[in-house]
């Protein structure tokens, strides 16, 4: 059987939130993992309650039998260089590759509202003309060399609310002016939607080839909609309930997986959904957006078994 070779992960988000830590903040890490590793994740992204030392981390995923998926890394090449960049990864890149990442979770954090409760998001930086974007482009790509040639890591770029790539028209001109073999894409689903693109799945298609890791997060589409009209920040949408998890929402996961598939993508989809642990209750979220995608990817792979069986059937 020549099954999907993707492994299905989780952000702790759902469990504790870094950005407001008042959501989940009494939670020890070890429910989290105890909880996701009962549920049938395979791996963890990183959050503020992992060890921070490398062995120690992999010692703490391996009591659970879980994987180190990736981690977030704030970046802040729109406003800094390259040689300061390479300085302050170096840490954080050294534990993901102990712990056997192939990617990185690049997020631009220079100018970026995300955190800020009282700022609108119409409010976000943006580039001022060509040469601010070119240069940055330049200086992804010469980052994404760095963390290729000295890691083994590839620099997975994560389009996100509040920061300077955005919506779908910033992520089309970050993909047009990067190299393909430095600056690859963190295709996030939910930032895509509340982003601008009504459908998620066109966009997901321009840039399919780039994509080398995907943060599955649903949307509430009428939430989505008062944050825009209203004016709302990044994080009082989070508190109003934007996100949600893989079936619990407004996207089709059935197409938007099949078009992964579609296009060869193999690595993580990592269930990622800032909700209030007191609202959206952590295991009962994370089990729903587990046997979602799980039902999704056994679909795939039965589909891709028949014609196998077919062609045995006929000898």
């Amino acid at each position: 059987m020549n099954t999907w070779n993707v492994r299905i992960g989780i952000n702790p988000l759902s469990w504790m939130n870094d950005d407001l830590p008042a959501l989940g903040g009494d939670t020890p890490l070890e429910t989290a993992l105890q909880e996701g590793a009962e549920i049938g994740y395979a791996g963890f992204e990183l959050g503020n309650k992992f060890p921070k030392e490398p062995a120690a981390l992999k010692a703490k995923l391996a009591q659970y039998g879980l994987a180190c998926v990736s981690g977030w890394y704030s970046g802040q090449l729109a406003e800094d260089t390259v040689d300061h960049e390479i300085e302050r990864c170096a840490t954080h890149m050294e534990k993901l590759r102990f712990n056997g990442c192939r990617v990185v979770v690049y997020g631009e954090v220079a100018g970026s509202i995300q955190g800020r409760m009282d700022t609108p998001l119409a409010k976000r930086p943006r580039f001022a003309d060509d040469a601010q974007w070119k240069a940055y482009a330049q200086r992804l790509n010469a980052f994404g060399e760095h963390l290729k040639a000295q890691y083994g890591i590839t620099l997975a770029y994560h389009h996100h609310m509040g920061a300077y790539v955005e919506s779908p028209q910033d992520v089309d001109r970050l993909m047009a002016l990067t190299a393909p073999d430095c600056v690859s894409l963190l295709f996030d689903t939910g930032h895509a939607y509340f982003g601008g693109a009504g459908n998620p799945v066109e966009l997901l298609q321009k840039h399919a080839s780039r994509v080398a890791h995907v943060h599955c997060k649903d949307v509430r589409a009428d939430v989505i909609r008062q944050a825009r009209n209203n004016g709302w920040s990044f994080l009082d949408g989070v508190l109003n309930g934007t996100f949600t998890v893989p079936g619990d929402g407004a996207l089709d996961y059935d197409t938007l997986l099949g078009t992964l598939h579609a296009s060869g993508y193999e690595g993580w989809l990592v269930v990622e959904a800032e909700q209030d642990p007191a609202v959206a209750p952590s295991y009962a979220y994370a089990k729903k957006g587990y046997e979602t995608l799980r039902r999704i990817v056994d679909r795939i792979d039965a589909a891709n078994a028949q014609p196998i069986a077919m062609q045995q059937g006929a000898r």
